[in-house]
């Protein structure tokens, strides 16, 4: 199996038209969200991150669209401003058209214990906190959430095991109480559907 597993592709709306990002190695990065429907109804928005030679594969217009393959990519911020671990989809190809997706395959080391509670109506979560390694000693710090039994057989977890799982991206509103008051953020996170021993891909 494959240790540095990250495989994420999804399929939506574009939400917002891509924006400068940053520059690196004279190569420059452009921003942009993408409106995933769930099930329910609701939309995730979720931020994806793209070379500027791949623009030129999709019509990237609000309201267009658009499937992405890439990785799940974490970035810390030492700004002091916004959430400490920024996530986005770091793209390898954008393909216009398509049917709804999110799905994303990755296997990590678990890298802080694993955090086990129950919501108010009884319903069984654990977080988790996994380091998925990637080329040049770098490695991607991505936040995840098991349910039920799952979440049971994940708060058996120790630090430095691997969990190999497939999942979908999510976003999640919440509010953030500061000295100069509250402030709306956004989180992002995998919802793992099924560990590894439920399910096989191929390269």
């Amino acid at each position: 199996m494959d240790q540095n597993l990250n495989r994420l592709t999804l399929c939506g709306q574009v939400a917002e038209a891509p924006q400068l990002s940053h520059c690196s190695h004279t190569q420059r990065f452009y921003r942009f969200t993408l409106s995933v429907p769930r099930l329910s109804g609701q939309v995730d928005l979720l931020p994806v991150l793209a070379a500027e030679p791949l623009l030129q594969q999709a019509d990237l217009s609000p309201g267009c669209t658009v499937t992405v393959t890439g990785q799940l990519r974490s970035f810390n911020n030492r700004s002091g401003e916004g959430p400490r671990l920024v996530l986005s989809t770091f793209a390898r190809t954008l393909t216009p058209g398509g049917e709804s997706c999110n799905c994303i395959q990755f296997s990590g080391v678990l890298c802080k214990p694993p955090s086990y509670r129950r919501t108010p109506l009884g319903r069984e979560i654990c977080d988790l906190i996994l380091a998925v390694n990637r080329r040049y000693g770098r490695a991607d710090y991505l936040p995840a959430i098991t349910w039920g039994a799952i979440a049971q057989q994940t708060a058996a977890l120790s630090v430095g095991d691997r969990f190999t799982a497939e999942g979908r991206l999510q976003s999640r509103v919440y509010r953030k109480k500061l000295p100069e008051g509250e402030l709306t953020r956004t989180a992002y996170e995998i919802s793992v559907m099924r560990p590894a021993e439920l399910w096989e891909f191929t390269d």
